[in-house]
């Protein structure tokens, strides 16, 4: 990381001098590079990438913005992007985190936002699910947006990744067959963080709630109250309050499998491994109530 480089484009962006005194890395999950930059009264936190990576970084600077727009849940402030020595960056603002979770406090932020809805499903832009292109064409139909440029997309990446006949046989058997999970459900376009799993949450030394790391779209509010249940889930805490704000459709608890098919699909074509068997299982039971 050229810091000399960088601070400029800081400067740049802020309109304020910024001379980088510090750096370390932190944690930054297993697709970047991160770390935290410090001046003398100045700190930020920096993800990298290679430099084709770009497009990645501008749509989560898009995406958190867009999220702030809800004045909601707290999210990172992002500063600037760009390319400096061949390497994709992204700065945001550094938060502190490690406080005490409420979860309350949090469940209610995240029913204001999913409040906030547009005309359409989808959104302005292409962005990523984890490093997976993520398809958003604006489209008035929900089922056909999620059949298409959700399930039948990560479909055709597990083809050409290799995926079993049987697991693909399923996944195109339940593409036809998606409309009978929506009968009498016609869920509004809300605001989504998108990839809204326990690691991409955080509590600020208040207690305040962060959600970072977002693959933003408009489309079912199950969908992000799904994916909180995948990977250890949210305390209970969460959802009752949740549901006190704004109950979900009884037929959630079908259509959430429907909706983290997707994200086990995603991990099977970023990772492998035994992603394919728990894919095809959700195929099975989702298809055991057609």
């Amino acid at each position: 990381m050229n810091l000399d480089l960088l601070a400029e484009q800081i400067s740049t962006a802020t309109a304020e001098p910024f001379r980088i005194k510090q750096q370390r890395m932190v944690g930054g999950g297993c697709i970047n590079s991160a770390y935290c930059i410090e001046s003398e009264n100045k700190r930020y936190f920096v993800k990298l990438n290679a430099a084709d990576k770009l497009t990645m970084f501008e749509a989560e600077a898009e995406g958190l913005t867009e999220l702030a727009k809800a004045d909601a849940v707290r999210v990172p402030v992002p500063i600037c992007t760009g390319v400096v020595a061949q390497q994709a960056f992204i700065v945001m603002e550094y938060l502190e985190l490690g406080g005490q979770a409420r979860m309350a406090d949090f469940a209610e932020q995240l029913v204001k936002m999913h409040r906030c809805t547009h005309s359409v499903f989808g959104w302005q832009r292409e962005n990523t699910i984890g490093s997976t292109l993520q398809e958003n064409k604006p489209d008035d139909n929900w089922v056909s947006f999620w059949c298409e440029q959700r399930l039948g997309f990560q479909l055709e990446l597990a083809k050409r990744n290799a995926a079993s006949r049987h697991l693909l046989q399923k996944g195109e058997r339940l593409q036809s067959e998606l409309g009978v999970f929506f009968k009498g459900y016609q869920p509004e376009a809300s605001l989504l963080h998108g990839d809204l799993w326990s690691g991409n949450v955080a509590f600020n030394r208040q207690g305040q709630a962060v959600i970072f790391d977002p693959a933003t779209y408009y489309g079912d509010r199950e969908a992000d109250i799904a994916m909180t249940e995948l990977f250890g889930g949210f305390p209970a805490e969460f959802y009752t309050h949740y549901q006190q704000q704004w109950p979900l459709d009884e037929g959630y608890s079908i259509r959430k499998t429907l909706y983290n098919l997707y994200h086990i699909l995603n991990h099977f074509n970023m990772f492998g491994g035994g992603y394919a068997s728990q894919a095809e299982g959700m195929c099975e039971r989702l298809l055991a109530y057609i």
